[in-house]
C-alpha cells in the first residue's frame, strides 16, 4: 500500500473519530509519537489498572526484558482508545504497542494502521484458531489475542433444586425452557438476560442465533428466525421479563443477584460478584438448539503493533508483545482480568488451579468471533441491524419473521 492511499483510507476511517472526539490529537508531546528514544509507548483499555499495579509492572518488566529504556503506559476507556488510535495513525504518531477491544482490529486494519504478524515476526501458531480469527482480516492476521470473555448461563442452586430441575439435564433449547416453566410453577422467575438496543442486545443474543446454526450472513433465515422466536416466547410465556428489552448486561445481572431468577446469562467478568450472592450459584454452557454448547461470541483484547514511521522500533516492540503473551505471563494477566486464556496449556492450567473456570473454558472454546467468517467492518451495521430486529420483536411491533427480513435488507 503506498503511503498516499494509506493516508486516504486512514482519513476516511478517522471522520467517524473526528466526531467523537474533542480536543486535539495526541501528539510526540502527550505520548502518541514513536520517536522516543529508549521510551516504547503502550496503549491499552485498562484504565482501572493505576501505575502501582501487577499489569503496569509487567508491562515495565518487558519493556526492560525487549531492550526498551523505559515504557510509558496510558490506559484509555474503550471508546475513548479507538478514536485515538485512529486519530494518531493518521497523524503518523502511533504508539508502539496497542491494545485493543478484538472488534476494533478490523477497523485499525482496514485503515492500514496496523503491521501484520507475518510483517512484525509475532508467532501465533499456539494461539486457538476461534480466537485468533477476531483478529484475522482478509486472509491476514493483525495482533496477538491476550485473552477472552465470553457469556454462559448462571443459575440459582436453591431456585432449581426447590423447582426439581438437575442443571446437568440441560443440554438444548426444549430442556432448558422445560427448567423455566418448572421454576414459574413454583412462583419464580425463569431467565434474564440484556436485550437492550445496543452491542450489548446483539451480543448477548449471539449465542442463541449461531446456537441455532444461523449466519450473520443471512439474518432472516429459518434458524435465526427460530432463534428469535424462542427469546419472544419466553417473554409471551412470562419466563423471561419485559425488562430485558431495555437491560444492560449489568442491570440484568443486578435481577439475578436479588434471588428471584432461576438463570441469567452473563460473562465470565461477573465471576467476583458471583461470590457475593447470597445464595449458592452454579454455571453452565449456553446450549444450542440440537444440543451441546452454542458458539458464544468472544470479548476480550489484541495485543497489536501500529504501523511505524521508524521501522528500526518494531524489533523492540515484536519483543515486549511476545513477552506480556507468553505462557506465563498470559496466567497472570488473564487471572486479573477475568478471561479465559488464548492457548489451550494455559486454559488447562487455569482450570485446574480454579474448578469453576472448567465451565468458562469449554464455553471459549466453542467461542466465536463477532468479526470472523470474514465479515470485518462489515460487523457494526449487520449488529445493528440485529439488535433493531430483537428490539421490534420482543416489543411485539413485528414478528421475528418480519423483524429479521427487515434486518436483512437493512444490511444491504
Amino acid at each position: 500500500m503506498t503511503g498516499l492511499s494509506r493516508r486516504r483510507r486512514l482519513a476516511a476511517v478517522a471522520v467517524i473519530a473526528l466526531a467523537a472526539v474533542t480536543g486535539s490529537a495526541c501528539s510526540s508531546s502527550d505520548g502518541g509519537s514513536g520517536d522516543g528514544g529508549g521510551a516504547y509507548l503502550v496503549w491499552d483499555p485498562y484504565p482501572q489498572f493505576a501505575n502501582d499495579s501487577e499489569w503496569v509492572a509487567l508491562l515495565k518488566k518487558c519493556g526492560t526484558s525487549a531492550g526498551a529504556a523505559t515504557v510509558e503506559r496510558t490506559g484509555y476507556d474503550t471508546t475513548d482508545l479507538t478514536n485515538k488510535a485512529l486519530l494518531a495513525a493518521q497523524q503518523g504518531n502511533s504508539p508502539d504497542v496497542l491494545i485493543v477491544d478484538n472488534p476494533v482490529i478490523s477497523t485499525l486494519a482496514e485503515a492500514g494502521a496496523l503491521t501484520t504478524t507475518e510483517d512484525n515476526k509475532l508467532d501465533v501458531s499456539a494461539m486457538a484458531p476461534n480466537l485468533l480469527g477476531a483478529g484475522q482480516s482478509a486472509g491476514k492476521t493483525y495482533g496477538v489475542p491476550i485473552g477472552a470473555n465470553t457469556l454462559a448461563l448462571y443459575y440459582n442452586k436453591d431456585l432449581l433444586t426447590a423447582a426439581g430441575v438437575d442443571p446437568a439435564s440441560i443440554t438444548d433449547w426444549p430442556s432448558l425452557t422445560t427448567a423455566l416453566t418448572k421454576v414459574k410453577a413454583k412462583g419464580k422467575k425463569g431467565i434474564t438476560f440484556s436485550a437492550i438496543g445496543t452491542e450489548e442486545g446483539s451480543f448477548q443474543f449471539l449465542p442463541w442465533f449461531w446456537g441455532s446454526g444461523a449466519q450473520l450472513t443471512s439474518l432472516d433465515s429459518p434458524q435465526a428466525v427460530s432463534a428469535l422466536t424462542l427469546w419472544t416466547d419466553w417473554l409471551k410465556q412470562g419466563l423471561a421479563p419485559n425488562s430485558v428489552i431495555n437491560n444492560t448486561q449489568t442491570t440484568s445481572w443486578q435481577e439475578f443477584a436479588t434471588g428471584d431468577f432461576a438463570f441469567a446469562e452473563n460473562g465470565t467478568w461477573q465471576l467476583a460478584n458471583a461470590e457475593k450472592l447470597g445464595f449458592s450459584y452454579g454455571t453452565i454452557a449456553i446450549p444450542a438448539n440440537a444440543g451441546g454448547p452454542a458458539p458464544a461470541p468472544t470479548g476480550g483484547e489484541f495485543v497489536s503493533i501500529p504501523v511505524q514511521k521508524k521501522t528500526d522500533r518494531y524489533e523492540t516492540s515484536q519483543k515486549i508483545v511476545a513477552c506480556l503473551t507468553n505462557a506465563d505471563n498470559l496466567l497472570t494477566t488473564d487471572t486479573t482480568l477475568s478471561y479465559v486464556a488464548p492457548v489451550a496449556a494455559v486454559q488447562d492450567r487455569q482450570a485446574t488451579a480454579d474448578p469453576k473456570l472448567k465451565v468458562w473454558v469449554e464455553a471459549v472454546r466453542a467461542a466465536k468471533g463477532r468479526t470472523g467468517d470474514n465479515l470485518g467492518t462489515k460487523y457494526p451495521k449487520i449488529s445493528e441491524s440485529l439488535w433493531t430486529a430483537v428490539q421490534a420483536a420482543l416489543s411485539g411491533g413485528k414478528s421475528p419473521k418480519d423483524a429479521l427480513t427487515a434486518a436483512q435488507a437493512a444490511t444491504r
